[in-house]
């Protein structure tokens, strides 16, 4: 058994929220989406990406690692095929990263499928500690780290957050993959990177180890950090824990 929480905040800084949350525990999904291309570009392609991938996974007969993947491709379709309909969308284009329950094992672990687009992330938290479970699809992290770049010359390159993959790109599309178990008590974060890009993974941890408060407290505690620092960025958070 799952239970989640998810907050999304618009920051100290941008005047709208561009980035798009959404939970459907009853079917074990769960999506986080960071749209770019302006105000309505942005919300839109997130918002679109978000209910397609929801739609396709609510309607489907089967739902699977396999469902998810195709899922993530029609939203891909869908955000080109608005922004070529109407000349004030072209260029939105949005990350993604959405998780699905698909099963409990014998041991009471339950199995999630991730898959993910861009910078958009998930972590996982239990007793041994934090750990990202996506890899970004950046120019850092693709072409940079492979360079050599020390993580002081990465935080400041002026092509630190380029994206080399995103939703509504193109109609090449590259998704990443992965599989975890959550034992009982563990807990998966999505995040934008208005949350992991601002503040640092040891106090996402330091949040996230308090194993007696709810959910919701945490999510707020997470949104609430970022902003503390200035929330340059919208911040949005989905919290999933095994019971």
């Amino acid at each position: 058994m799952l239970e989640t929480f998810s907050l999304s905040d618009t920051g100290c800084i941008r005047p709208n929220n561009e980035d798009y949350c959404r939970v459907l525990p009853e079917i074990g999904l769960f999506l986080l989406a960071d749209g770019m291309g302006g105000a309505r570009g942005g919300e839109t392609a997130s918002r679109l990406a978000v209910d397609t991938i929801a739609d396709t996974l609510n309607t489907a007969p089967v739902r699977d690692a396999s469902t998810l993947l195709k899922a993530v491709e029609e939203s891909n379709l869908r955000v080109l095929d608005q922004a070529n309909h109407d000349v004030r969308l072209e260029g939105m284009g949005t990350t993604i990263v959405a998780a699905l329950h698909t099963g409990t094992a014998e041991d009471g672990t339950e199995d999630v499928a991730i898959a993910s687009v861009g910078d958009s992330r998930a972590y996982l938290h239990d007793d041994a500690g934090l750990r990202a479970v996506t890899q970004d699809q950046t120019w850092v992290h693709e072409v940079g780290k492979p360079l050599g770049l020390d993580e002081e010359s990465l935080r400041t390159h002026p092509m630190r957050h380029v994206l080399t993959m995103a939703i509504g790109v193109g109609s090449a599309l590259t998704i990443k993959y992965y599989m975890v178990s959550l034992k009982p008590g563990a807990t998966l974060l999505l995040s934008s990177d208005g949350l992991h890009g601002v503040i640092k993974p040891d106090q996402i941890e330091q949040i996230l180890k308090d194993k007696d408060a709810p959910l919701e407290q945490k999510c707020r505690c997470l949104i609430q950090a970022a902003r503390t620092v200035g929330g340059p960025d919208n911040i949005s958070c989905v919290l999933i824990r095994a019971a």
